[in-house]
């Protein structure tokens, strides 16, 4: 097992686009990291640098104590498992997990050992006679994984490997996956636009954007704690929601105006984030998750001036939950994620979604009073996007 480092990392093609732009990321021993973020911003490149299947422009990549920028990538003691499976069609399952070994003259004994044990941890034990062929997309899945695991190798590098399964598989494999690194306890890097799949895999996530590193730490802290506005809006599912408002504190009080509307903070707002008294009688971006709104009728106890009004455009019952739209006179804010639709509520007024207690009577084309969950909501400067804290 080992760490893998990448120190100040570049990279530049013949036409000058630049990829990756300064990359400082440590993967420590048997954990497993997750980069994440939208189509382009660079992720893949990171992982085919360390893998070495691109070049460094400048920096340095370690895995374990050694410099491997120009070593080639058979000789670097990675495992890889790709998108799209790369298996060899007219070979055994059996023959496609062990190929690797053959070509590295690894007896045929210590072949079969690896191979049947890392077909029984996958139980692929029934199909090992079978080409791929004639497996579903899951198990096609689980060989690659098995080709990866008989080599014993250092590290995993695994690039969006369940995309091509669908959705009820992709939730079944993540976990499998997540199970399966934690056994063999290999030090695992991950990559993946799916911000789900990273929270719910990795011991810690890194969020990309345009080829710089936006933030890296545990899920719940890119969740409870985000840096910035595009971390804040990438994470999470449905997005948070982002307006532009005016901040106005008197004393210890604090209230916020969204569009038309305010609300008063919670007391504890300005003690834990004490920084916000600068930006009194100023701008400020605020971010509201969807579980930070409720159906007033469900929060008896929310007082008059923490509830807004706003008409519901859509309703999407889920069984366990409401996902409600509705409408804010308010500038929405463009959080730099450009999968991200812009959207829109009623004649024009900023989109808002609330995760609603399925109990909730709120219907569609009325005007809902809506409770707002101030201790939780999060703060941006509207010029460096940066959170406000301390």
């Amino acid at each position: 097992m080992a760490t893998v480092e990448l120190s100040q990392i570049n990279k530049v093609y013949d036409n000058g686009f630049q990829a990756i732009h300064d990359l400082d990321l440590k993967i420590e021993d048997q954990e497993f990291l997750v980069l994440v973020g939208p189509s382009g911003c660079g992720k893949s490149t990171a992982l085919r640098m360390v893998a070495g299947l691109e070049t460094i422009t400048s920096g340095e990549m370690r895995i374990g104590e050694r410099l491997v920028n120009d070593v080639e990538p058979k000789d670097r003691d990675i495992a890889m498992v790709f998108q799209n499976y790369a298996l060899y069609p007219h070979m055994s399952v059996y023959d496609n997990i062990g190929f690797a070994l053959k070509l590295a003259k690894v007896p045929k004994d210590e072949i079969d050992a690896r191979v049947r044990k890392a077909a029984s941890i996958l139980e692929l034990e029934a199909n090992l006679d079978r080409k791929p062929g004639q497996l579903s997309g899951g198990q096609r899945q689980r060989v690659a994984m098995g080709r990866a695991i008989v080599r014993q190798p250092a590290a995993f590098l695994m690039d969006e490997p369940l995309s091509n399964l669908d959705a009820k598989l992709r939730v079944q494999m993540r976990a499998e996956i997540a199970a399966l690194q934690r056994e063999l306890g290999v030090t695992t890097m991950y990559v993946t636009h799916d911000q789900v799949e990273a929270m719910t895999m990795g011991d810690r996530v890194a969020v990309i954007k345009d080829g710089y590193l936006q933030q890296v730490d545990t899920p719940q802290t890119l969740y409870d704690r985000p840096d910035n506005v595009f971390v804040a809006a990438f994470i999470g599912s449905p997005s948070m929601n982002l307006y532009e408002a005016a901040l106005r504190i008197e004393g210890e009080q604090a209230m916020v105006t969204i569009g038309s509307q305010s609300v008063v903070l919670a007391p504890t707002v300005l003690s834990t984030r004490p920084a916000l008294r600068h930006y009194a009688d100023r701008p400020v971006i605020i971010g509201i998750r969807p579980e930070d709104f409720e159906d007033v009728a469900m929060e008896t106890e929310v007082p008059a001036e923490r509830r807004i009004t706003a008409p519901v455009s859509l309703i999407e019952a889920l069984g366990s939950e409401l996902m409600v739209h509705f409408s804010i006179d308010a500038k929405v804010v463009d959080s730099g994620d450009p999968d991200a639709p812009a959207e829109r509520g009623i004649e024009g007024a900023a989109n808002a979604v609330g995760r609603f207690n399925p109990r909730s009577r709120v219907r569609m084309g009325e005007t809902a009073e809506i409770a707002v969950d101030t201790e939780q909501m999060h703060f941006f400067d509207p010029e460096t996007r940066l959170a406000i804290w301390s």
